[in-house]
């Protein structure tokens, strides 16, 4: 499969994927109000950066003990009724009066079960696309993620200046139901793809399982790390240009949209093990540029340039998908995307902690410069394990 009218030519892609858009605009329009609400109630960089990250935070927590639903459960029954949730989440949220720690509590629970809707989404997304379909499949959610959020900032932007962060609140919980419905009555009822009934113990063996692998524990390291800490540089884009936040937002999304589009449709099979680690430093390397004064189109065009690094995680993805049985997919890519957003939260918090004592931009370098660090030292595993592969 190479082409985007035979993707979207296979039966359940398009409503998977209307949803997953659907909820990737709601989440990129809540984030931005949540983090304007946050902000201006607090005046705290760390708040308004957890307040954007936080349910990724939580996912740690929901990855130990709900993943192994991933495998075990309805697909279409359980995508529903957690877009459903989230709606009813985020319109808590947008309450007059919900204070700050409400607010938090909200996002918490919420990060909580988002650890088993990744999974099974992702682990859907393989049953419905053929052999070698995946990366050009995840490629253009990715790429959705990125025209998404694009939108849902512009959307959330205006929202926030001409209503109210809370009125931003309310249109993200009409776009969750959206996805609801939408998941509900177009996909098809299918069983799990694995026997036996999810539970904590059963979530605990399998993710030990796929951590015993030293294969697989080095791509999750590649595909979490260095994404988390420049993920921190894109939390602090609100106290770095308070009045022009979306601006960056929007350019570090198309940014990623670009680079998913190249990685995932363009990208000869011969070139995607040499380009995995040059993608990686480019992911970080624009932003050492923002120890210095930028004005705001510079500081745009960087942060897209840095964003287009992102697709490196397709190229990480597809060899998880190799080193993995097919009855465990789901878990491992629920594992993945769970572990990836908690990086992000983890670079989030750093990143907050940093600005709150030395300036905003200074702070953004440092997080680039520790995930350029963290990508040279993962060069000789990884050349390891291609090494391993071509044996």
């Amino acid at each position: 499969m190479r082409t985007y009218r035979q993707l979207f030519r296979t039966p359940e892609f398009t409503p998977l994927f209307v949803g997953a858009s659907a909820q990737v605009a709601a989440s990129t329009v809540a984030g931005l109000a949540l983090g304007s609400l946050v902000y201006a109630s607090t005046g705290s960089p760390l708040l308004s950066a957890l307040s954007l990250f936080g349910p990724s935070f939580a996912q740690v927590a929901g990855a130990m003990v709900f993943l192994s639903t991933a495998d075990r459960v309805p697909p279409r029954a359980v995508l529903a009724s957690l877009a459903a949730m989230f709606s009813v989440g985020t319109a808590l949220m947008a309450l007059p009066g919900m204070p700050v720690w409400g607010m938090f509590t909200v996002i918490v629970v919420m990060g909580l079960v988002q650890a088993a809707g990744s999974g099974v989404r992702w682990g859907l997304l393989t049953e419905i696309l053929p052999e070698g379909g995946y990366i050009l499949g995840r490629s253009v959610f990715n790429m959705s993620v990125g025209v998404m959020q694009i939108a849902g900032f512009a959307l959330g932007g205006t929202l926030v200046a001409v209503m109210s962060p809370r009125a931003a609140l309310l249109v993200a919980a009409g776009l969750d139901l959206v996805a609801a419905l939408v998941v509900r009555f177009g996909l098809t009822r299918r069983p799990p793809r694995a026997a036996g009934r999810p539970s904590v113990r059963e979530t605990w063996r399998g993710n030990a399982r796929l951590w015993a692998s030293p294969e697989r524990r080095r791509v999750y390291l590649a595909l979490w790390v260095p994404n988390g800490l420049v993920v921190g540089c894109e939390a602090l884009f609100i106290p770095y240009a308070p009045d022009a936040a979306g601006v960056l937002f929007m350019s570090a999304a198309f940014g990623m949209l670009a680079g998913d589009t190249l990685v995932g449709r363009f990208l000869p099979g011969r070139w995607r093990t040499r380009l995995t680690t040059p993608l990686r430093v480019l992911l970080a390397l624009p932003y050492l540029l923002f120890a210095l004064p930028l004005p705001l189109p510079v500081a745009a065009m960087a942060a897209a340039l840095a964003s287009m690094g992102f697709g490196a995680g397709l190229l990480l993805q597809e060899r998880l998908i190799a080193l993995t049985p097919e009855e465990m997919r789901g878990q491992a890519l629920g594992l993945h995307s769970s572990g990836m957003m908690t990086m992000q939260a983890v670079g989030a918090s750093v990143a907050g902690l940093f600005a709150q004592h030395m300036p905003v931009g200074v702070a953004m370098t440092v997080m680039a410069v520790l995930s350029l660090l963290t990508t040279t030292s993962l060069v000789p595993r990884r050349a390891a394990v291609l090494a391993e592969a071509r044996d």
